[in-house]
């Protein structure tokens, strides 16, 4: 629940704390944190295995991750449907990011795109020419009245970037990339790109209201976990 509440709400880890506390469970921020750490990638890792089929014309993008220092560069692709595949944290936005990236991504998804599109920045030509040799590369920017553009991408990143305002930003491309994978997956299933109804087989999409979804988003979370201490055991 805590970990649930910190990532998938604007939440700092002293607001938590007193969300439990109200509920006589007393614990330090700094445990709250340590679980979002510890138990936050497992919870991401297995929602991927309910997602939406993943298209192969993806759509890839980095945004500054800029409270602080260092700098930190998010990379995030998304599919034509607007499903977000996959983000990545680096500490520079180069060659090896985009290879490291695309890499990720490709295991992840299990899932090789036929077209990649990017903006002109240049390292994507030979990562892209190096990790996915036969797709369709097209660099294009953000502002092309015709053609492809990466806005959709873009847009990925926005609520990202608004939990990072209210976190204060990432401090190490080590415990900055488990916070953004719990982040991500608890996002994928308010956005209904997860398939709930293989978690929660009585949900039906079309006919549940917000407070509804809600509901089952909990049911799902707990489904989830429930999974993972049956993996835990075997």
């Amino acid at each position: 629940m805590a970990v649930r509440w910190y990532c998938s709400l604007p939440l700092s880890a002293a607001q938590v704390v007193r969300l439990l506390a109200e509920r006589h469970i007393d614990v330090t921020a700094r445990t709250v944190l340590n679980w979002v750490q510890t138990f936050g990638p497992q919870l991401a890792a297995v929602p991927r295995q309910y997602r939406r089929r993943v298209g192969r014309k993806w759509t890839v993008a980095e945004v500054f991750c800029i409270r602080g220092k260092p700098k930190l560069y998010l990379y995030g692709a998304v599919d034509e449907q607007g499903q977000v595949l996959d983000v990545l944290l680096r500490y520079k936005r180069d060659r090896a990011g985009a290879e490291a990236f695309f890499r990720q991504a490709l295991t992840r998804t299990d899932m090789t795109p036929s077209t990649v599109i990017t903006d002109h920045h240049q390292p994507y030509v030979k990562a892209v020419a190096t990790i996915i040799p036969l797709a369709r590369h097209v660099r294009t920017g953000l502002h092309r009245r015709h053609g492809y553009t990466t806005p959709p991408s873009e847009r990925s990143h926005v609520p990202t970037r608004d939990r990072l305002r209210g976190a204060r930003g990432l401090r190490t491309v080590g415990t900055g990339p488990r916070f953004l994978e719990s982040f991500e997956a608890f996002h994928t299933l308010r956005r209904g790109t997860v398939k709930l109804r293989s978690l929660v087989p009585r949900y039906r999409p079309t006919q549940a209201s917000m407070h509804e979804t809600a509901r089952v988003i909990v049911e799902a979370v707990d489904v989830l976990e429930a999974q993972l201490k049956k993996d835990a055991r075997v």
